[in-house]
């Protein structure tokens, strides 16, 4: 039998959100922003009448503004888009329980065994529209074909506020004209090698041996030859189904280019203690942590190391991901941003070799325990490290609340 898929893709997010609190923007173009102060400048989201200007996704703010003189930018509000989201997903929950979101503001849905109820998949993603514009105050484009992939590409032909309808019978006739870089996880590297054996759209891709694309892509071409060619058969996530969570970490962009390894001690400590409370809160420890870091320059690199046993404290965590920022950053460049992730996770009860001879891991974390305590009565600025104060600025951040969110992998 075949599936019914649809994929929900609410039309510049952000910036229609923005637009509801404040309609007298309405008719301006508007873009949603990074803070310039602690340079993350960055456009975030647009309008339409932005994106008629030539503003795009992640260019500079002031780029945007040399495009756009009269363009509007609002500071990122993550809570209120994170109450919109919701409110989404409720009004989709009320089709499936089968709802898997794609980040904040998109999600698929199967609807394979609802169409005796609320009508075949156009009926439904017209529905859906219908209530979102009626009921949540925002738009939406939806694709509507028998697999994920298909169903993704549909939601991005046409915007705003459309269904866009991928069956077996037509996808050779829309889908194969497409240039290859519009397939899910075809990036700009991908992108450049199939050009380089003269695959230009998703048809050439589709027409080539799929031996040829393992040699260029290895296990990755496969996977897209079998997209190209609608053979996707991955299942939509019922509600409420989590994936196993496998690493847990935190980035910065800093609000200055760090200097000295002393500057990177103190981010990487604010960065291990957010990635360690996170990791106390779902009852899980880390084997494995990696450091990843981008100079001024933009060039990055990430590196990760064994610990000695499976924890869930700051300092073992930092004091690691420090012994790895040495052994692999030179110092040519100033650095601009520096992330920390705590990977190979277990549970926090799972049994585990002690060593007679080292400080008091229960202690630690009884007292890491503490503070987070504190800090949940008393807000996150509560209780903080003596060598963090020394350069306020540098380090008053709270990543767990400032960060950005993004879409989740689909292959989860």
């Amino acid at each position: 039998m075949a599936r019914t898929i649809l994929h929900v893709d609410l039309n510049n997010f952000y910036a229609s959100v923005e637009c509801l609190y404040r309609p007298e923007l309405r008719e301006l173009p508007v873009a949603v922003t990074g803070d310039a102060a602690a340079r993350h400048g960055i456009i975030l989201a647009k309008n339409n009448l932005a994106k008629g200007c030539g503003v795009k996704t992640g260019e500079a703010i002031w780029q945007a503004r040399q495009k756009c003189p009269g363009l509007v930018c609002l500071p990122a509000d993550f809570r209120r888009y994170l109450r919109f989201s919701r409110l989404a997903r409720a009004v989709y929950e009320d089709y499936t329980d089968q709802v898997e979101a794609f980040g904040i503001d998109e999600a698929w849905l199967d609807v394979t065994g609802s169409a005796r109820l609320f009508g075949d998949g156009t009926a439904i993603a017209d529905a859906i529209r219908r209530r979102l514009r009626e009921e949540v105050g925002i738009t939406a484009s939806v694709g509507v074909s028998f697999n994920k992939v298909f169903a993704k590409l549909g939601s991005d032909m046409r915007k705003p506020d459309a269904t866009t309808v991928i069956t077996a019978d037509n996808f050779r006739e829309l889908v194969w004209p497409l240039p290859a870089g519009e397939l899910l996880y075809v990036g700009r590297s991908t992108r450049s090698k199939l050009a380089n054996r003269a695959v230009y759209t998703i048809g050439d891709l589709a027409g080539r041996e799929v031996k040829a694309l393992r040699l260029l892509l290895g296990v990755w071409g496969e996977t897209l030859w079998h997209f190209a060619n609608g053979l996707d058969d991955s299942p939509v996530r019922r509600s409420g189904e989590e994936g196993f969570i496998r690493s847990v970490g935190n980035s910065t962009t800093t609000p200055r280019d760090l200097l000295s390894e002393e500057d990177v001690k103190l981010i990487v400590f604010v960065l291990a203690e957010s990635v360690a409370a996170r990791l106390r809160r779902h009852g899980l420890k880390c084997r494995t942590v990696a450091v990843s870091v981008r100079d001024a320059e933009l060039f990055s690199f990430e590196r990760q190391g064994k610990l000695a046993a499976p924890s869930c404290v700051s300092a073992d965590i930092a004091a690691r991901a420090m012994e790895l920022f040495r052994e692999h950053y030179g110092w040519d460049k100033p650095i601009r941003s520096v992330g920390v992730r705590g990977a190979e996770l277990v549970t926090a009860g799972s049994l585990t070799q002690l060593d007679m001879f080292a400080a008091d891991a229960a202690g630690r974390e009884a007292l890491e325990r503490t503070v987070d305590d504190l800090r949940r009565r008393f807000g996150p600025y509560s209780v903080r490290r003596c060598a963090l104060l020394q350069d306020r600025a540098l380090t008053g951040f709270n990543p767990k609340d400032d960060h950005v969110i993004h879409p989740i992998s689909f292959f989860r």
